[in-house]
């Protein structure tokens, strides 16, 4: 019985070990992405970069990142004048992960919004 539980406690840790490796890295990355069109929002509000322009960095650092997006699925909208228009960036993606007897699909959808100095 004390082999059972032993080797049944492995199991166990080896399988959260396993799940950490395959779920915590698309999670990361998000997170880097989000910030990373949060700082782009910010600023493109106090300059004079155009929507293609700040959707050409989002979708650089999207690369970077190794993020599953097209330049197509970024949706960057822009009004008002510097410093005091708004920044819309939406960037939804969906990472397939094949883990052994059951492929999961997880959706992000980072957006921000940056209203600049009204």
């Amino acid at each position: 019985m004390g082999s059972f539980k032993f080797i049944l406690g492995i199991s166990i840790i080896v399988l959260a070990l396993y799940l950490c490796v395959e779920l915590v890295p698309p999670y990361y990355s998000n997170y880097e992405f989000q910030d990373a069109i949060q700082s782009e929002a910010l600023m493109s509000t106090n300059n004079s970069k155009t929507e293609d322009a700040i959707r050409e960095s989002v979708f650089k650092k999207a690369q970077d990142l190794q993020i599953p997006l097209t330049r197509e699925g970024i949706k960057v909208h822009r009004e008002g004048v510097n410093g005091s228009g708004s920044v819309s960036i939406d960037a939804p993606y969906t990472v397939h992960l094949d883990m052994p007897g059951y492929p999961m699909d997880l959706h992000f959808d980072p957006s921000v919004t940056d209203r600049g100095a009204n």
